[in-house]
């Protein structure tokens, strides 16, 4: 099992990114997924997170800015962000809670983080 992220770059402020992360492999079924951002020295820090069923929750500092969704039938979660500032700047993680083929346990999987700099 594999979770891809894509979508970062560079970006001037007020302007708006979208962030994919593809979890590929055997999957037998996905709990939530979600993003988590880090600045180098800072801990990795909670987005947004989609529950299966429907159920998001976002930081605080992206609320009404950050839209989290997903696409069941493909295994993605995106990330819309919209209102870009400068301390939005971090490496983007996705993250998702699964149970692989085969697999009677849930385990967490990690995408590689995808960088995304505001800056004027």
């Amino acid at each position: 099992v594999q979770l891809q992220a894509s979508g970062g770059g560079l970006v001037q402020p007020g302007g708006s990114l979208r962030l994919s992360c593809v979890a590929s492999g055997s999957i037998f079924s996905i709990n939530d997924m979600g993003w988590y951002r880090q600045v180098p020295g800072n801990l990795r820090e909670l987005v947004a997170v989609t529950i299966n069923g429907g159920d998001t929750n976002y930081a605080d500092s992206v609320k009404g800015r950050f839209t989290i969704s997903r696409d069941n039938a493909k295994n993605t979660v995106y990330l819309q962000m919209n209102s870009l500032k400068p301390e939005d700047t971090a490496n983007y993680y996705c993250r998702a809670a699964l149970r692989p083929g085969g697999s009677d346990s849930w385990y967490i999987y990690w995408g590689q983080g995808t960088l995304v700099t505001v800056s004027s």
